[in-house]
């Protein structure tokens, strides 16, 4: 075992395998792991870390191959647009699974240390990551059924053949929580028979067993190579589901915590610039629980924003934005949010449970079919289905309110991304969401698959004619906002946040660090509304500017506030 690592890293982790495994197998895994990080650490960059984070902070979020034309590999066409339009802007892209896949646009991997050849390679990654930060997917719940690992598992290889779980096709899984409704057990033809092995997502989605131990020792060098190759940010998907016990719902069990906590303590001792983040799409409470004591997650997903904001925008009330955002605590020091109001996948409804009431749920369901969206369903416990996701573009979500469609599309969701971008976290922007892309039922039609319907795949001449029509105003006033928002100090992730229950028709939070304070306001509703400052600022006559407008506007003024404006008053 090598003496390089600090006494309390080595107490640490031992204490994480013992909750883990067997005495014995604790030691083999510890030896393992030692020798694995040594290895690693030694060819890590040697980054200075004056802060983890800052208001300049936010992330792009694409598929490798969104961008065509400007290359003949995707990765690099990428590359060229973010020069080309985003230089100055946004300084970190999440580039979603770049790896070989067999299915689910990347989430089914082949390879974890392959680059698909049809992105590109390791040093289009190089170039990039010179340039920008990364995020890398670290897809460690499941792996492709046309693996290495799973193709030896079927060959009765070792050490493969524990690689997986395999139980008898009649076991009793119905305790067992779902994000999908297909079955649990995935029928696989090997050389010793049929065998049934657990397949939380798909049938070529097949789950890895972490109760080897070899299996953790494995993914850890992945997660190790992927902090070698550039990652600054890496993201657990899926990661709530990774420990199985039969008996329990299998999510979010006490060995899964374990994992995570694992992995931080790894990156404070040999990586401490890199930012681990959870993507665990749960009931809000839940999905808090990654943070732990300050301990797993530097960053969790804030899955009831993206149905949050929606619903408030189709309502035209803020009420329940409002108290939802008022009974947030800070994060714990060193931890934040990540802020987004669509990604790749469709808009969780599982973060509203104990949030909205069915019937209101259900009401935002039928108002986003009038618009062009889908729903995909979820299986549950006592073998009925509900809502699990509603399937559309955000842009294309923002057409109208619960009356139907109107002519306020481009300003709602203007003001939609804007007041994401104002809450404390760091923000994210989905690349459709910046390009204003409708939804792509053709892409629907194509693939067959509901989530298909934001994420189309641009080349750059239809892009760019796309982006000369109406809906490149809302990209330039979308990344203008950005650039605005990257100059506020107020909007550090450490700033404090304050929410304010003036107005059904207004959002108001104040966000404040020692150097800047910024009243961010929003109309979200598509009527003019009448405010009196004085609720804010109490007798104090001062004068603000509205860093959205630049405008200079008296604390002891009524204020006009037109449909579905944003300011930002300092």
């Amino acid at each position: 075992m090598t003496t390089e690592f600090s006494t309390l890293f080595i107490e640490t982790v031992s204490k994480r395998l013992d909750h883990l495994y067997k005495p014995d197998e604790s030691k083999l895994a510890l030896d393992a792991l030692t020798q694995l990080i040594q290895k690693y650490r030694d060819s890590f960059p040697q980054k200075v870390q004056e802060h983890r984070w800052s208001e300049q902070d936010m992330i792009l979020i694409t598929y490798g191959n969104t961008i065509g034309g400007l290359s003949d590999k995707p990765l690099e066409s990428l590359h060229l647009f973010w020069k080309q339009y985003l230089d100055s802007v946004i300084p970190c892209i999440h580039i979603l699974p770049f790896c070989p896949f067999s299915s689910d646009d990347g989430f089914s991997v082949v390879d974890y240390k392959m680059i698909d050849p049809l992105l590109g390679d390791w040093e289009d990654i190089g170039e990039m990551s010179a340039d920008v930060d990364l995020m890398f997917d670290y897809v460690l719940n499941h792996i492709s059924r046309e693996s290495l690992w799973f193709l030896d598992y079927a060959s009765n290889n070792k050490p493969y053949t524990d690689y997986f779980i395999e139980l008898p096709a009649d076991t009793d899984t119905h305790l067992v929580t779902r994000p999908r409704n297909t079955p649990l057990l995935a029928p696989i033809h090997t050389r010793q028979g049929l065998k049934h092995v657990w397949a939380t997502f798909s049938e070529d989605q097949i789950d890895l067993n972490y109760a080897n131990w070899r299996v953790l020792v494995a993914m850890i060098d992945v997660f190790l190579f992927y902090i070698e190759q550039g990652a600054r940010f890496v993201r657990l998907d899926a990661v709530a589901f990774l420990w199985k016990k039969l008996g329990t719902n299998c999510i979010h069990l006490p060995e899964t915590h374990e994992v995570v906590k694992l992995l931080r303590d790894i990156i404070d001792e040999v990586a401490p610039w890199v930012v681990i983040i959870t993507e665990t799409n749960v009931p809000h409470r839940e999905n808090l629980s990654y943070f732990g004591q300050g301990d797993e997650a530097h960053m969790i997903y804030q899955f009831a924003l993206p149905p949050l904001v929606l619903f408030t925008m189709n309502r035209g009330n803020s009420e329940t934005l409002t108290s939802w955002c008022m009974s947030l605590n800070p994060p714990p020091d060193n931890c934040s949010f990540l802020n987004f109001t669509a990604s790749h996948d469709g808009i969780g409804l599982r973060a509203l449970e104990n949030i909205l009431p069915p019937h209101e749920l259900q009401s935002l369901v039928d108002s986003m079919h009038q618009f062009g969206g889908f729903v995909s369903m979820k299986s549950n416990e006592d073998g009925s289905e509900s809502p699990y996701e509603i399937n559309i573009a955000y842009f294309d979500a923002m057409q109208g309110t619960r009356t139907g469609p109107d002519q306020w599309q481009h300003e709602r969701f203007i003001c939609s991304q804007t007041l994401m971008m104002s809450l404390q976290g760091i923000p994210a922007i989905y690349i459709h969401s910046l390009l204003a892309t409708p939804n792509d039922l053709d892409g629907v039609e194509s693939t067959g698959r509901l989530r298909s319907i934001n994420r189309k795949k641009w080349q750059i001449e239809d892009l760019n004619e796309h982006l000369n029509g109406h809906h490149g105003l809302v990209f330039k006033e979308i990344k203008r906002r950005l650039q605005l928002r990257k100059m506020q100090k107020a909007f550090s992730p450490v700033a404090e946040q304050k929410v304010f229950d003036l107005s059904s028709q207004l959002f108001v939070i104040r966000r404040v660090n020692a150097r800047q304070t910024i009243h961010a306001i929003f109309n979200i509703t598509g009527r003019k509304v009448e405010f009196d400052l004085q609720k804010i600022f109490h007798g104090r006559t001062l004068t603000l500017i509205d860093v959205l407008s630049g405008k200079q506007i008296e604390a002891d003024s009524q204020l006009i506030i037109q449909p579905y404006q944003s300011l930002w008053l300092e």
